[in-house]
């Protein structure tokens, strides 16, 4: 079996990958993201930027292990739109995607001995027409202080859509284990 690392310190990937029930320990990457996120504007090109970066700075300290590296960012408009860090963010960021569709993008890279394997996940959202009462509301109650978009689809956060577009729904709380599944099998993982 293949030491295997998943390069996040976020409890949402680590609680997905137990699901895949292989051994695997966390690692924090060590990746300055404001770096990156000021050097391409391309929101796409950020989010795979980020997780190849945070795999590989994983890897080069653990060379013989396979290292999951993953982001995710909501888009609206072309723009990223990052963890609101606060009840005023999430109520801001809220506001801004109420009535309308945006996409939250989940890139992940897997680096490993024979190179990098990297993929990415584009869900479609559409959110209802919130009241300034219910975004208050949901954002006191959930507080997504620490989530992409300001919302907890695997909570309370699945009552904010009208509708929800997505090849692998787990992608949207952080890790998509779909193609995860599939590529860690192909790499030489055993998988149950």
């Amino acid at each position: 079996m293949l030491g295997l690392i998943l390069g996040s310190t976020s409890g949402y990937r680590r609680a997905l990958m137990q699901r895949l029930r292989v051994p695997f320990t966390c690692e924090a990457p060590g990746v300055n993201e404001d770096d990156v996120k000021q050097l391409n504007h391309d929101p796409l090109a950020t989010v795979q930027e980020l997780a190849r970066r945070k795999a590989k700075s994983v890897f080069d300290r653990n060379p013989t292990c396979v290292v999951i590296g993953s982001d995710q960012a909501a888009v609206l408009d072309n723009q990223l739109i990052d963890k609101p860090g606060d009840r005023v963010g999430a109520i801001k960021q809220l506001t801004k995607l109420r009535g309308r569709e945006h996409l939250l993008i989940t890139a992940v890279t897997i680096a490993h001995n024979r190179g990098l394997t990297e993929f990415c996940d584009i869900t479609r959202l559409v959110m209802r027409n919130l009241s300034e009462d219910e975004i208050t509301r949901y954002v006191d109650t959930e507080k997504p202080f620490d989530c992409a978009g300001s919302y907890k689809i695997e909570q309370l956060g699945i009552t904010l859509f009208e509708r929800i577009d997505s090849h692998d729904h787990t992608a949207i709380i952080g890790l998509p284990l779909l193609q995860l599944s599939s590529e860690l099998r192909k790499i030489g993982v055993q998988l149950p």
